[in-house]
């Protein structure tokens, strides 16, 4: 880079910088209602790194200059304003456009350094940039780092200025999907389970002093067993210097840096979900007797271990076998993309999950800020940590990149080494449903060496995605969808589902991915919420028959783009009453209860009057005439259709016309309200009672579902006397079927 047009671009452009008009969200597709808590002057103000504190710190997030080139040009003048730490691609960056595999992305930012920090070391913090950045400083390079999702920093002090502002410019280039790079679910053609990416910086960018050789790491390991906790610290350039480790209101230890040391933990509180005891403690930094440096931080005694338990692999928290149960959480927002608007607005996502009455969570495939895990740490929440994965579910022009494998083990050993001291986190996982597996034993054991203390997932999900199951992970992971399916795991391996559910449900009109949306199953149209609650408690329900699952992560807790399937909007509205997820997920409530009362052929062939060529216009109605009809058990299908119940009639044709006359009991007015079809069909089917379309659905379903019936034909019923019940099927290609029952559907939730 030509530095010495840097310098002069920067000493132009000082002036323009936070010259506008003032930022503003750009064409939001939505907006999430922590939005407008943003303060350009001041965004995401918090201190950002909660297991490493120091008093003195400086954020420089806010409106910094920005340029976008081609490959490796220099800008001649700043495009305008970008808000740090939000990335360029998202609305509330103030620009919202993409940054493409050939293009260049310039930040510029001016800051003073406090007079009282003279005397010590400066160094600069980045939270994450994606992917390849280089830092300049007064036009000197400070270095290059590769790798979008974890921090990285410089110690700058030799290249300040003695005086006046200090000129920082950022060099970001982000191939996303041309170059086999760790990226997660980023990618330049949205679709489908893929979604916008994100590029440059989009974590806090901060300033701290400290000591010369202060502390520059910790490394903390608790020890159940021996009631104490191992603690080491790191100094800045291998300096040498005595450690002393203080527990809040309790004792302390001495040592070396760089050298375990032993913290006694008396009668140890155990760290859990029902109670996430934090300890305090603080590290002082000591030479010639006197403090040099301090930092304050945090630590939780508790343990985890996959053992044999009455002949059955389980998964043990702090020694007792613990179910874990919770849902995947991708970390997308509609307005921030990879960035939550506002610290606010990702521990709110964390609190919905604890008020769902899940103990756990899935972060898939991204990595997340500091304070994510601080709240899980805080609240008490599991956490399975996957690797962002490689060349993903999508191909882009000229076909998928050879995978970077030097990337991806440096990079999964600083996620490790960056978030290693998070009590929350007690998995690994490696590969995610074998997207970009490689060299799968040697990284597992890589994995197993930097941290012997957790439980490794060598890849979840493997079936049916290419790649081989070796068996050297802890865990025999599953992704069945919709429903939770038993599958045998290895005698010496945990069995869980990593992944399963993910309901649809439309909710609202400012969705605008919403219009494609989908989910793994689908609600039935006009009784969306409760067939959700159905569904949802059906599903649990599967739980209690199989003694040899460890832990379930339902698909997922908010909708992502055209992904509807979570618990929550895309803007983190809830769809659901969190009191009744709460109660089925503590298998309190085990879903709405159906009473049949006119049976399917499910169980035995049940008559009908039948058809296969085209009646009158009239043959829904109770006096049609039927005397050319044919009778016939149902249900009326071939034996290939899935989930279909006894074959009374075997039927081939596109079409068929069924009428079945049935005596209904004497009901109350609540009962009539709860009335319900069970239907299976394939293809479309229309339903009428004595006369009256009750139910209508296009395309086909692979088992029985209930279809809410029309008021109208509600009002046509005859409780206590005989009723007809009327259905056409059509049908075009593959398996057909077509059965019909009548029942109550109480919801159990009054």
């Amino acid at each position: 880079m030509n530095t010495t047009f840097i310098v002069a671009t920067l000493a132009a452009a000082t002036g323009l910088a936070h010259a506008g008009t003032g930022w503003t969200p750009k064409d939001p597709p939505m907006l999430t209602r922590w939005a407008k808590d943003i303060d350009p002057a001041a965004p995401r103000p918090e201190y950002p790194r909660p297991q490493m504190t120091r008093e003195a710190w400086q954020n420089l997030n806010g409106l910094w200059n920005y340029a976008v080139t081609g490959e490796d040009a220099e800008p001649d003048a700043w495009d305008g304003e970008i808000l740090i730490p939000y990335p360029i691609e998202s609305a509330l960056s103030g620009v919202k456009r993409s940054l493409k595999p050939d293009e260049t992305l310039y930040y510029q930012h001016n800051f003073d350094v406090p007079a009282q920090w003279a005397g010590q070391r400066v160094v600069l913090h980045f939270g994450a940039v994606d992917y390849r950045s280089e830092v300049f400083l007064n036009g000197k390079s400070l270095g290059k780092h590769q790798g979008g999702y974890v921090p990285f920093s410089f110690d700058i002090t030799d290249q300040l200025k003695s005086e006046g502002s200090q000129n920082l410019v950022v060099k970001v280039t982000d191939p996303t999907w041309t170059e086999g790079q760790p990226r997660g679910k980023q990618t330049l053609d949205p679709n489908g389970i893929m979604y916008t990416p994100t590029s440059g910086i989009w974590q806090t960018v901060w300033l701290e002093p400290v000591a010369d050789g202060g502390i520059e790491d910790l490394h903390l390991v608790p020890d159940v067993k021996g009631s104490a906790l191992h603690v080491s610290a790191d100094l800045y350039d291998g300096a040498e210097g005595e450690i002393t480790v203080t527990l809040a209101g309790g004792k302390s230890v001495t040592g070396p840096a760089g050298s375990p040391l032993s913290l006694p933990v008396e009668s140890p509180q155990l760290w859990s979900p029902e109670n996430p005891h934090l300890y305090e403690i603080t590290v002082q930094l000591k030479r010639d007797g006197k403090v040099a440096d301090e930092v304050g931080s945090y630590f939780a005694m508790r343990s985890i271990e996959m053992a044999e338990v009455d002949g059955v692999p389980r998964l043990l928290l702090n020694g007792e076998p613990y179910f874990m149960f919770g849902p995947l959480d991708q970390g997308f927002w509609p307005d921030g993309n990879y960035t939550a608007p506002t610290d606010a607005a990702m521990k709110y996502d964390l609190e919905i999950t604890k008020k769902l009455g899940f103990n756990t969570t899935r972060k898939h495939i991204k990595v997340e800020p500091a304070r994510w895990y601080y709240y899980t740490d805080q609240m008490g929440l599991l956490v399975w940590q996957d690797m962002p994965s490689v060349n993903s579910y999508d191909t882009p022009p000229g076909g998928r990149p050879e995978i970077d494998r030097e990337a991806y083990a440096t990079q999964l050993r600083e996620m490790i080494d960056k978030l290693e001291n998070h009590p929350s986190i007690v998995m690994w996982i490696v590969f995610n449903e074998s997207q970009g597996k490689h060299d799968t034993a040697k990284l597992v054991e890589m994995v197993r060496e930097l941290d012997p203390t957790r439980l490794v997932n060598e890849d979840s999900g493997f079936q049916d995605h290419g790649g081989p199951y070796l068996g050297v992970g802890d865990l025999y992971d599953m992704h069945p969808y919709p429903a939770p399916r038993w599958f045998e795991a290895p005698k010496d391996k945990a069995f869980v589902l990593g992944e399963y559910g993910g309901i649809g449900l439309k909710v609202g009109d400012n969705n605008p991915w919403q219009k494609k949306g989908w989910g793994y199953t689908t609600t039935e149209t006009g009784r969306e919420l409760e067939d959700l609650y159905a569904r949802y408690a059906g599903m649990l329900d599967e739980f209690r028959k199989n003694h040899g699952l460890n832990a379930a992560i339902y698909t997922q807790i908010t909708d992502v783009e055209i992904e509807i399937n979570g618990l929550m909007t895309y803007d983190r509205e809830l769809k659901v009453d969190p009191e009744w997820i709460a109660k089925a997920n503590r298998f309190e409530w085990r879903g709405p209860v159906y009473t049949a009362l006119v049976p399917t052929s499910q169980e035995s062939t049940q008559p009908y009057d039948y058809t296969v060529s085209k009646p009158g216009s009239d043959w829904m109605k109770p006096d049609a005439e039927t005397k050319n009809w044919k009778q016939g058990p149902g249900g009326f299908g071939t034996p290939e259709t899935p989930g279909i119940g006894k074959i009374g009639t075997p039927w081939k044709t596109q079409d068929i016309w069924l009428r079945r006359r049935v005596e209904l009991p004497e009901m109350s007015d609540k009962q009539v309200d709860q009335l319900v079809l069970t239907v299976h069909h394939d293809e479309a089917v229309e339903i009428y009672l004595n006369g009256v379309l009750a139910a209508k659905k296009g395309d086909f379903v692979a088992g029985y579902e209930q279809l809410e019936i029309s008021a109208e034909a509600k009002k046509a019923l005859k409780p206590g006397g005989v009723n007809l019940i009327a259905i056409h099927c059509h049908q075009t290609t593959g398996g057909q079927y077509v059965d019909v029952g009548l029942g109550t559907l109480d919801p159990g939730r009054e």
